[in-house]
């Protein structure tokens, strides 16, 4: 018996190690990318300096208040919903067998992009109402796919997705509405900006409250990693060895949802990264989730450093982060429907 046929969860080890060293150096770059010029040696100079509690000569004093108190979360923040939206998206590739769903199929996105809007056009709009109408409307929309799916239930993951189309463009109507109904001058730019998806708003108060529910997320999900094997094999197989699919599909759909929400509550809607990302990995590891979520949530992270990093120093005045992961999601999407269409997965 070969090596390899009696380790196959641990062959690919190496790619996390060579991903997380490219990450810190995407990371490193990102801090200094940017309209306010900030060199690798200042930063270096500033951090340095503030580990060793040294004074700092008077020249890098703003850009120590840029990098601090702009640059450094908003990179986590990249990092982390990089990590939450594609491992969300492997979850959901998982669950419901098949590579082309992503939370945005549910309408998790449009029902956290509806709540969003409502958030911004209510009276006494505040940055807590808005994440929580959204973090709402995501659950909302999820359980109303769920319910639709349960009464057809035919083909359950085809009828899944087929409800999460009608949930999806319901949902879109009525945020049609509701821009239509918006104040054109103060309102609406910020739900169309809110669509887009950006991290320009990222403070280390939002870092706070989405940071914790991310990471918990993604750490549960690890943790489950084999179980998503079985549910993989099908509801049938994994009765048979003893799970509950149900109960797990359940627990496991309302933990992503509720991450998807918390990330478009916090930086709005950004598509694609959950549904190329875990085919990058699937592609670079194969299937088995217990070398792939390491590589998918990596290769994440770095995908939306690097996105957001492109919207910052592309242009004069910044793009949204959407925009970019959009127009690099599909091609690369087309370009792996072309590469793996024989394998089987499709």
């Amino acid at each position: 018996m070969s090596h390899h046929s009696q380790h196959p969860g641990r062959v690919p080890f190496s790619y996390p190690l060579a991903l997380s060293a490219l990450l810190l150096f995407f990371f490193a770059i990102s801090m200094t990318a940017g309209r306010y010029d900030i060199s690798m040696d200042d930063m270096w100079k500033i951090f340095s300096g503030t580990i060793n509690a040294t004074p700092l000569p008077p020249e890098l004093t703003s850009s120590k208040m840029v990098l601090v108190w702009i640059r450094l979360p908003r990179c986590l923040m990249a990092i982390l919903v990089g990590m939450g939206l594609s491992v969300s998206g492997a979850v959901y590739q998982a669950l419901f067998r098949n590579p082309l769903v992503s939370p945005d199929i549910l309408g998790v996105s449009a029902g956290c992009t509806l709540g969003a809007a409502l958030g911004i056009i209510l009276p006494g709009e505040s940055v807590s109402l808005v994440q929580f109408l959204s973090f709402i409307c995501g659950l909302i929309a999820v359980s109303m796919t769920l319910g639709i799916a349960r009464l057809i239930a035919i083909r359950p993951v085809v009828v899944m997705i087929l409800a999460g189309m009608v949930v999806l463009s319901f949902f879109n109507a009525l945020l049609m509405i509701l821009k239509y109904f918006s104040d054109p001058y103060d309102e609406l730019p910020g739900i169309v900006f809110w669509i887009m998806g950006s991290l320009t708003r990222v403070t280390w108060t939002n870092l706070a409250t989405a940071g914790p529910v991310v990471v918990m997320g993604i750490f549960i999900i690890m943790l489950f990693r084999f179980r998503l094997n079985i549910l993989s094999m099908g509801d049938t197989r994994a009765s048979s060895l003893g799970m509950n699919p149900l109960l797990f599909r359940i627990i496991l759909i309302i933990l992503t949802s509720v991450m998807v929400s918390v990330m478009v509550a916090t930086c709005g809607q950004i598509s694609w990264i959950a549904l190329i990302i875990p085919h990058m990995a699937r592609t670079l590891v194969g299937p088995r989730h217990e070398s792939m979520l390491p590589v998918t949530a990596l290769l994440g992270a770095l995908f939306m450093l690097a996105a957001d990093g492109a919207a910052r120093a592309m242009t004069t005045a910044e793009l949204p982060v959407g925009i970019i992961t959009a127009l690099t999601g599909a091609p690369v999407f087309g370009f792996l429907l072309y590469k793996n269409r024989g394998s089987g997965w499709l």
